[in-house]
């Protein structure tokens, strides 16, 4: 699109995940519309990231965002999924919904979202991870996944808008919503195909294909001579 790498720019790679979070709100409404209870889980859930992004927020964008982090996440990330997808395969749910998980494992998984503040991590794979680990199936993990990025997305791009917005004009508020639109739409068919492939496949090919991107963004990185610790992204 020819945007220059500029504040602008990582305001709008988080801003139009809105388009994401609207996309999951209205895929759900049916959950959603059912109680309060999965509300407190997903509040609970919540917490640990709010306050962990809250206090690191500078570092994560100065710091983290380089090559070797990005690629050894990727890498790592992709090495529990292909395990859990083993050690969940016969495994039955131990909660008959979602809703039924206590406040402690609520916030174990939000715990487990936290190391997604760590470029290259990913937050569904994180939450996904943390869903597994209390004890709901492979389904139950990646909705819950979807749920939880409702409030965790819309409060990293609110206050990542409240710190940057002053300085963005009328043609990037343009670029905004055109990336929004086009989140959403690419959103609700990425979110219906993951979740087809996992009941089907489970997570063993997410698995694979993160290690294979580390792989290829790293050939790439020594072919273009980026230094490996230079503050960039994938």
């Amino acid at each position: 699109m020819g945007m220059e790498e500029t504040e602008f720019l990582k305001t709008f790679e988080i801003s139009i995940q809105l388009s994401t979070v609207l996309a999951i709100v209205l895929m759900y409404r049916g959950k959603l519309l059912a109680g309060l209870k999965l509300y407190y889980k997903l509040f609970w859930a919540f917490i640990p990231v709010s306050v962990v992004g809250f206090l690191f927020y500078d570092f994560i964008k100065g710091i983290l965002f380089n090559t070797i982090v990005v690629s050894v996440m990727l890498i790592l990330g992709g090495i529990i999924l292909i395990w859990i997808d083993r050690w969940t395969r016969e495994r039955e749910t131990k909660f008959e919904n979602l809703e039924d998980i206590s406040i402690k494992k609520a916030l174990l998984i939000g715990v487990a979202q936290c190391f997604a503040l760590i470029p290259g991590t990913s937050r569904a794979a994180a939450t996904i991870i943390g869903g597994v680990g209390i004890g709901y199936n492979e389904r139950q993990a990646t909705e819950f996944s979807f749920l939880l990025a409702i409030p965790t997305m819309a409060a990293a791009t609110g206050y990542d808008l409240f710190k940057t917005a002053s300085g963005i004009s009328m043609d990037q508020f343009v670029l905004l919503g055109m990336g929004s639109v086009f989140a959403f739409i690419f959103a609700w068919i990425a979110v219906k195909g993951f979740l087809k492939i996992v009941d089907h496949y489970g997570f063993r090919h997410f698995g694979y294909y993160r290690i294979g991107l580390a792989v290829v963004f790293l050939i790439l990185t020594y072919c273009l001579g980026i230094p490996l610790f230079e503050n960039t992204k994938p």
